[in-house]
């Protein structure tokens, strides 16, 4: 945060800030904790249209822990745009993945996820406005194959070779047909589901969601592919942790799963694969997505 920035936070809470520090975050925000005299709020500067955001938060929060939105302190020529949160104690899914019974925790995490899916719009689509109006757009299933072609021509060859990136636009075309099946839904979707975006506490008997966090990339569809991004690198998570979430998620689903839904959710990432693919070489987090992209065109899209 620069000290403009800051200037304009205090600004917008009408105290004197006494101290900040960087809290863990995505790649397209910048988060800090930002103290003063008597409390304590967290600034998101950078990302997309925070305004958008915390409307998408705002219907979110019907069904699951969200941070309340404080305030929006609006980009200049200078500075960043920040958005004000109140600071929600609890610990990063990241650092309790290895606590006790990983699968109730994965239960209770999958039951959140979930809920999510329970708030509907009037059409699939990204939102345009803060009024969360859904932008016209070809359905899904006519989208994934020319997005992943784009994609994988912007993704270095240091990450993935000619070859691989002809192979996966190819794999992404013979697979979107199946996105028919869900192009109608228009439920919301997270779309960023992944353990550090989720804070959660022990409680009585098992684990508590305390807040969904980082909700800049939400849409409306289907939420299979939340799920998908929670698995996406399941290997690392302990035993028992998968389990957990899928049953928890499919469990508390407020409308009916069809039988290939975990099947359609790895489907709808491969958007998301695709374009973390086209990261600059060195992003950690897009070189891990290369090491799956090589898996599935090894063995296939997986049906879990």
């Amino acid at each position: 945060m620069t000290p403009e920035e800051l200037d304009r936070v205090a600004a917008a809470l009408g105290r004197e800030v006494t101290d900040t520090s960087t809290l863990a975050g995505g790649f397209s925000h910048e988060t800090c904790l930002v103290r003063y005299a008597g409390g304590q709020v967290v600034a998101r500067l950078g990302g997309p249209d925070p305004a958008i955001e915390a409307a998408i938060m705002a219907a979110g929060s019907r069904y699951v822990p969200t941070p309340r939105v404080l305030d929006i302190v609006a980009a200049t020529e200078r500075t960043r745009a920040a958005m004000l949160l109140e600071f929600v104690s609890g610990a990063p899914l990241t650092d309790m993945l290895t606590s006790e019974n990983p699968r109730a925790l994965g239960r209770e995490v999958g039951r959140v996820v979930a809920a999510i899916g329970t708030a509907t719009f009037d059409r699939p689509g990204f939102f345009a406005d803060a009024a969360l109006t859904v932008a016209d757009q070809p359905p899904w299933s006519a989208q994934l194959a020319d997005f992943a072609a784009s994609s994988m021509k912007a993704t270095p060859d240091e990450r993935l070779d000619p070859a691989s990136k002809a192979a996966w636009a190819a794999l992404c075309a013979e697979h979107a047909p199946a996105l028919a099946a869900i192009d109608d839904q228009r439920r919301l979707v997270h779309a960023d589901i992944n353990p550090k975006n989720i804070l959660v506490s022990p409680a009585a008997g098992g684990w508590r969601v305390d807040a969904v966090l980082d909700w800049e990339f939400g849409y409306a569809g289907c939420p299979y592919g939340d799920a998908a991004n929670m698995v996406r690198f399941g290997a690392d998570y302990p035993a028992g942790f998968l389990a957990g979430f899928r049953a928890g998620f499919a469990d508390h689903q407020p409308y009916a799963l069809p039988e290939d839904w975990a099947y359609l959710g790895r489907v709808l990432d491969m958007f998301a694969l695709s374009d973390l693919c086209t990261r600059p070489v060195g992003h950690p987090v897009a070189d891990q997505v290369a090491g799956l992209v090589r898996g599935w065109l090894r063995s296939g899209v997986p049906r879990d």
